[in-house]
């Protein structure tokens, strides 16, 4: 806490020697679960700052990261699901419309505008359900520590994740559409973590990552891999890095269960996530960004 504060007043110094006017800090999962959070809160409060409940988390980090995404979306996508595995949660969100296949990704930037389905005379896609599952790559780990066995820890957590999905609908009528039409896009750690392993890469290149399509075999043999090289393989690992080892296998577990979950065999890797929606939703607030330029 007191490691956030001095961070935060840091930020409050940069931000009034740039004259900045406006600003939104954003509380994620671990703040929201911590039995002290809401002293952090108040002392953020203090310091004239926000922070925000989960719904809000939800609507701003995932209406407006899907924004971002919104360049990634196929030609052939009639219906989308944009993924970001985090830390202490996990966020999913489904969307269709009637616009697909085309102006999709225009439909799709105009979700910061919310999650409402009022009627305008321009497409936007609709949210057919989100869900933000209080899981992510730091509570699963901690959920299997106890279990010894590598490879039955990894089984269980991926197990365990897809069980928290039985209620999440995020297609429709998923047995009469073709699999070519459904398309998930990925943007978190784990995702381009993944993605820089299949590409081979001992430093992390973003151009290379972002826009990545791969294919539910490319991740597996991934997945297979860092389960071969066992936990001291991995922690030594260049791909992976010695920041992301022990939690690599956590969010492997979720990106398996995503892939059973959702009728596709290809997913987006999208190297772009809650920071670059929330500044993209105060340049559209603030009329920065506007239809013409998409």
């Amino acid at each position: 806490m007191a490691r956030a504060i001095g961070a935060l007043k840091i930020c409050q110094r940069k931000l009034a020697q740039h004259q900045v006017r406006h600003m939104r800090i954003v509380a994620t999962e671990a703040c929201r679960r911590a039995s002290n959070g809401g002293e952090f809160l108040n002392l953020v409060k203090e310091a004239r700052n926000r922070a925000s409940d989960g719904h809000h988390q939800a609507r701003g980090g995932g209406a407006t990261g899907r924004d971002l995404c919104a360049p990634l979306v196929s030609a052939k996508t009639e219906q989308l699901l944009v993924v970001d595995i985090g830390g202490g949660s996990t966020g999913w969100y489904g969307l269709t419309s009637p616009a697909w296949p085309r102006p999709s990704a225009r439909a799709i930037m105009r979700l910061h505008q919310g999650f409402g389905q009022e009627e305008t005379i321009f497409p936007r896609a609709k949210v057919v359900d989100w869900i933000s599952v209080p899981l992510g790559v730091a509570t699963l780990k901690d959920l299997y520590d106890d279990v010894e066995d590598d490879g039955a820890r990894f089984a269980l957590m991926s197990w365990y994740f897809e069980e928290q999905l039985a209620k999440f609908s995020p297609y429709v009528d998923a047995a009469d559409q073709a699999r070519e039409g459904f398309q998930i896009i990925g943007t978190s750690g784990t995702v381009t973590t993944v993605a820089a392993s299949h590409l081979g890469l001992k430093r992390y290149d973003r151009n290379k990552v972002d826009g990545l399509r791969m294919t539910s075999d490319q991740i597996d043999t991934v997945i297979q891999t860092y389960l071969a090289l066992g936990p001291e393989g991995r922690r030594n690992d260049p791909r992976i890095g010695r920041d992301r080892h022990s939690l690599i296998m956590s969010g492997s577990a979720i990106l398996q269960a995503l892939l059973r979950a959702w009728p596709t065999d290809r997913l987006s890797v999208a190297d772009r996530g809650l920071r670059e929606g929330l500044l993209y939703a105060q340049m559209c607030r603030d009329g920065v960004m506007e239809d013409g330029l998409l």
